[in-house]
């Protein structure tokens, strides 16, 4: 019997504001536990939110960039429910009435675009953290977390596959760095979803029982747990069962869900206004002086990369998958001056390997895009080869140095000097009489012996078209 998956993503992004959605309480991730929780986070008697503008700002960036609807006019609910780390005993969020409404974005899987709808995304505040480590059985609250400003985002059931749900993640966390709103670490919970999972038979219009995987914090754990509930939903209708409606969670080491609660509904949550915070009014003079502040977003971005560089598909894809990528690379072409496909290999294979290496992102490269710049142009002009350009890139990222200083250092010149290079051919050819006669007559791989013993007498300094053109005029 054939199924179709049916997939929706909750995306919550925390917001990169210095201060949290309803108090001035800091929220740099790091510090010891309850020392960045005040009064108005842990919801002691007496105290009122205040709305962070800044909040607001970021969440009318968002959907504006998702050619999205801005409400001239959103409020703030409160949703009750109960667990240890909220301390009021319900989340400030919007339900009805969400900031920001009906955007899409286009995703591409297996080379075709698709067009996922989102919902809506709405702000709400943070709960704090729950901790069950080297508590000897028992379980210890962080409340810094609390009240740190998020934007939910939330996409239509359109997601048809583990692949298309990881290729539409990954789109959201390019455009929320791009646009500045939310750091995008996974590894803090800065950038986390729950999926919402289902199965049809393929004749089937309506949608099956869903259950909801929560706080999925990589890409990775995205694919597997969708692949395994969609495996486990289907074996279960097939076997006579039935999916009931439920909060699943990921088990990372066995590569399993399981079940945590029965699903609530939106009625189980007693959404009410919340009497303390005054109805969001948005006009349309904020909504222009934010559009005037958006950057060149990366579906633009990739397009003008292919028109202006000359890049294909993947290459343009490859370089502006992140805003700072997508600079350094403009960076080095407007300082180098050389072929954009040159500057581009080089950042996607030897740059890109070595920040895989260090684990650190483009940004805190010890190779500046000057440098890098400075080194494609003595390839540019031949003063080094392709292959003692790696080495001077290797001592560059590790001393620091200048592509120029260290060429000068290492005596690393090329040798261009046709009458050299001919003087040392002559002599190569003259010590293997043997090798000789075999290629000329009909041997032709032993030309790559000949290119060996030349690099190797040259210590790789030969320019390689030289060195191949005068070898195979003498040979």
């Amino acid at each position: 019997m054939e199924w179709e998956t049916v997939i929706g993503l909750e995306i919550h992004a925390q917001l990169a504001t210095r201060s949290k959605i309803f108090s001035g309480a800091p929220t740099a991730y790091g510090a010891e536990p309850n020392t960045q929780a005040c009064a108005v986070d842990l919801g002691l008697p007496g105290v009122l939110p205040v709305l962070n503008g800044e909040a607001v700002r970021m969440a009318v960036k968002f959907g504006l960039a998702i050619g999205g609807t801005i409400a001239a006019r959103s409020i703030f609910s409160r949703k009750n429910y109960f667990y240890p780390d909220l301390p009021k005993g319900y989340q400030i969020s919007q339900y009805d009435l969400p900031v920001v409404s009906r955007g899409h974005l286009n995703i591409l899987v297996d080379g075709e675009e698709k067009t996922i709808g989102i919902t809506r995304a709405h702000l709400e505040e943070d709960a704090g953290k729950s901790l069950h480590e080297d508590f000897h059985g028992l379980t210890g609250i962080d409340l810094n977390r609390a009240g740190t400003p998020l934007l939910e985002i939330v996409s239509e059931p359109d997601l048809r596959s583990a692949q298309e749900a990881v290729a539409y993640m990954k789109k959201i966390h390019a455009l929320v760095r791009y646009l500045r709103i939310c750091d995008g670490n996974m590894q803090e919970g800065s950038f986390r979803c729950d999926a919402n999972v289902s199965v049809r038979r393929m004749e089937q219009n309506e949608f099956g029982t869903r259950a909801e995987i929560k706080n999925l914090n990589s890409f990775r754990f995205v694919e597997r747990a969708i692949n395994f509930e969609v495996e486990r939903q289907i074996a279960l209708l097939e076997a006579g069962g039935r999916v009931v409606q439920e909060t699943r969670l990921y088990d990372a080491d066995k590569g399993e869900t399981r079940s945590m609660r029965s699903k609530e509904e939106a009625n189980d949550y007693r959404y009410f206004p919340d009497p303390d915070l005054l109805p969001l009014e948005i006009g349309p003079a904020f909504v222009d002086e934010v559009r005037g502040q958006l950057p060149e977003l990366p579906d633009a971005k990739k397009e003008r990369f292919k028109a202006q560089y000359g890049l294909g598909e993947y290459d343009a894809a490859v370089l502006t998958a992140t805003r700072e990528t997508a600079d350094y690379y403009e960076a080095v072409v407007g300082a180098a001056g050389c072929d954009p496909k040159l500057c581009a290999n080089w950042i996607m294979g030897d740059l890109s390997a070595a920040l895989n290496r260090a684990g650190v992102e483009i940004d805190q490269t010890p190779v500046t895009a000057e440098r890098l710049a400075g080194l494609l142009q003595r390839i540019a002009d031949s003063t080094i080869s392709g292959k003692i350009a790696k080495q001077v890139f290797e001592a560059m990222w590790e001393k620091g140095a200048t592509a120029d200083a260290l060429i000068e250092q290492q005596g690393l010149k090329q040798i261009t000097d046709g009458g050299e290079i001919a003087t040392i051919i002559d002599q190569i050819i003259a010590a293997n009489p043997e090798q000789v006669s075999q290629y000329r007559a009909g041997k032709e791989r032993l030309f790559g012996f000949f290119v060996g013993q030349a690099m190797k007498a040259t210590r790789g300094k030969a320019n390689p078209q030289q060195l191949n053109a005068l070898l195979k005029q003498k040979l």
